[in-house]
Formats: C-alpha cells, sequence, structure tokens
C-alpha cells in the first residue's frame, strides 16, 4: 500500500512542479466542488429557476455526502501532504482523504445537472467542471489520484442511482399523507445521522492517527486533522430533513413553488432569501455551542432543519407575501 502510496505521490508533485501561476484557477475549482458553494447556488436553482430541479440537485448534494462521509471513515486514508512533506499543502483538510468529496460531489451534482437539463452545451459544461474540479485537489496537495477517481466513480453511480429511483420514490411519496411524508423524511435523515456517527464512533475505538501524518499535517500551524468527526452527519441529516418537510409542508397547502417571473423580482426573492439562509448559518451558528457533545449535535441537526425549511417552505411563503413570487402551480 505505502509503495502505491508513493508512486502517487510522484504524480502529485508532477502535477505541482507545472508552477504557482495554477494556484489562484485551481482554489477557484476547487470552491466549485464545495458544499459553500452548492449552499448558495441551491437556493438560486429553488426560487429562481426550477423549484423541482433545485430539490433534486440538493437531495443530490445530501446523497453523496452521506456515502462520502462513511466511505472516508471506513478506508481511513491520508491526504498526501500528511503522507509526504514533500507534498506543497495549497489548501489544508482534516478529514480522511478517500474518496474526494469535492470530485464525488462535482461528478453527482453536476452530473444530475446535465443529464436534467438534457443540453449538449450543459453536458460539455458538466463535464469540463467535473474534471477541472478534479484536478485541482490533486494539484493542491490535499488528494491522491485514487481519491479522485473513486471519487468521479461514486458520484456517476450515485447519478445513476437517482435516476433509476427517483420516478417510483417520487410516485410512492405523491400517495402519501402529509404526515407520513414529513416522518419518512425524518427516517431519512435518522439513517443518515446514525450511520455516519456509528461508523464514527466504532472507527474511534480502533483508530490511532500515525505521528508521521499528524506531524506532517500540522507543519507551519496548519490545521490538526480531526478525520473521525461526526458532526457532519447531522448537518447532512439536518439539511434533508428541512428541505423535504419544508417542500411537502408548501406543496401539500400550495402546490409546487413557481419560480417564474421578471428578473428583478428573481433578484430580490434571492437576496431576501440569501439574509435568511445567512441569518440562520451564521447567526444560529454563532450562538450555539459546537461542542463534541450530544447537545451541540442535536443543536447543529437543528440549526440545518431550519435552514432547509427556510429554503422550501418560510421564503416561499415569504416571497408570496412580498408579492415578489407569482401563485404557485397546482
Amino acid at each position: 500500500m505505502d509503495s502505491l502510496l508513493q508512486f502517487e505521490v510522484e504524480i502529485s508533485l508532477l502535477f505541482q512542479a507545472l508552477g504557482s501561476w495554477l494556484l489562484l484557477p485551481m482554489k477557484f475549482f476547487t470552491f466549485l466542488g464545495t458544499e459553500n458553494f452548492f449552499l448558495l447556488v441551491i437556493p438560486a436553482l429553488y426560487w429562481c429557476i426550477d423549484s423541482i430541479l433545485g430539490l433534486r440537485i440538493g437531495v443530490m448534494l445530501m446523497l453523496t455526502g452521506w456515502f462520502n462521509s462513511l466511505l472516508k471513515i471506513i478506508f481511513l486514508s491520508p491526504r498526501p501532504y500528511w503522507f509526504d512533506a514533500r507534498v506543497l499543502p495549497y489548501s489544508s483538510e482534516t478529514s480522511f482523504g478517500v474518496p474526494s468529496g469535492h470530485a464525488q460531489n462535482s461528478a453527482a451534482v453536476f452530473g444530475l445537472f446535465g443529464v436534467s437539463l438534457r443540453k449538449r452545451w450543459a453536458v460539455w459544461v458538466s463535464a469540463a467542471l467535473i474534471l477541472l474540479v478534479g484536478l485541482s485537489r490533486i494539484y493542491l496537495g490535499v488528494h491522491f489520484t485514487r481519491d479522485v477517481l473513486v471519487g468521479w466513480i461514486i458520484g456517476f453511480l450515485l447519478v445513476a442511482l437517482f435516476l433509476w429511483l427517483e420516478k417510483p420514490l417520487a410516485g410512492w411519496f405523491q400517495r402519501q399523507s402529509l404526515v407520513i411524508q414529513v416522518l419518512t423524511s425524518l427516517l431519512a435523515a435518522v439513517v443518515i445521522t446514525g450511520s455516519i456517527a456509528w461508523v464514527g464512533i466504532a472507527q474511534a475505538s480502533v483508530f490511532s492517527m500515525p505521528s508521521e501524518w499528524l506531524a506532517n499535517a500540522t507543519r507551519n500551524g496548519l490545521d490538526a486533522p480531526d478525520p473521525l468527526d461526526i458532526s457532519g452527519g447531522f448537518t447532512l441529516g439536518g439539511t434533508i430533513f428541512g428541505l423535504a418537510a419544508g417542500f411537502f409542508l408548501f406543496t401539500n397547502k400550495h402546490g409546487l413553488f413557481n419560480a417564474s417571473g421578471s428578473p428583478v423580482e428573481k433578484v430580490l426573492r434571492y437576496f431576501v432569501g440569501a439574509f435568511g439562509v445567512i441569518l440562520l448559518w451564521f447567526g444560529l451558528g454563532a450562538v450555539f455551542p459546537r461542542n463534541p457533545d450530544l447537545t451541540s449535535y442535536l443543536l447543529r441537526f437543528l440549526r440545518y432543519t431550519l435552514i432547509g425549511l427556510w429554503v422550501t417552505w418560510a421564503a416561499p411563503l415569504l416571497f408570496l407575501k412580498l408579492k415578489i413570487a407569482k401563485h404557485p402551480v397546482k
């Protein structure tokens, strides 16, 4: 295993030898694979382009995040700059390496976006972004080549799985009462959160960070690894519950949110809605504790549930009140 990793270190060094002039564009492309970027884009899709497309992309982001978190904890794989001090850490990460979350997120989300639009330009743009996001992770020294390849493969498989299950699951949900819809959403959130917590706690009892990895990872004041942190599971679970429950609450009473409108209406919707997201994200984040204990984890779940509810339920209701959204589609 170590000899293969050493070979992949040489690939990372080859990428970094291309020069520091690539640092800025590579950091830009790596940002396009982050959850923060998608948290900006998903509300824009939902409020201003197509609410169903926004929901599909949001669900896919949570789905790929779930699989990625579980697999990282299962594989216990280092990052290149942890493994070999010759690799320059142009970015700092605290989780395990394989599979690459950025590569997997971009393959899953941009892949679903390209397929959903059914336009040749969308497919080509999505493919280019998927490739560049993955390559940026190798250049920045935070992923081995295998991490990116595995991330791409899993992301594409998730798109295929999503397309296979979407219609039967959507049909099942449509036949259920609001109570069953919300309770099923909560169950899915519990499964996501519980599985990540269970695997993380189990691995913590048997895994010990090699001293060389820790020394390399923290050199020059870099962030210390915390690869068995389970808080991300509560983020994913809360968000999927909020998005789904809010969608069902709104559509059962009003129908699908109508994202059409004038450019001015769409801009107003986005800025009003984004203000609410920021208020919940940063405001509650500053108030709620962030300790590794059950209370903090449950408050994190609540915080992200409220963000999801805001995106698919409360914000659309506010848009109707402010008359910056048209009557929902029945």
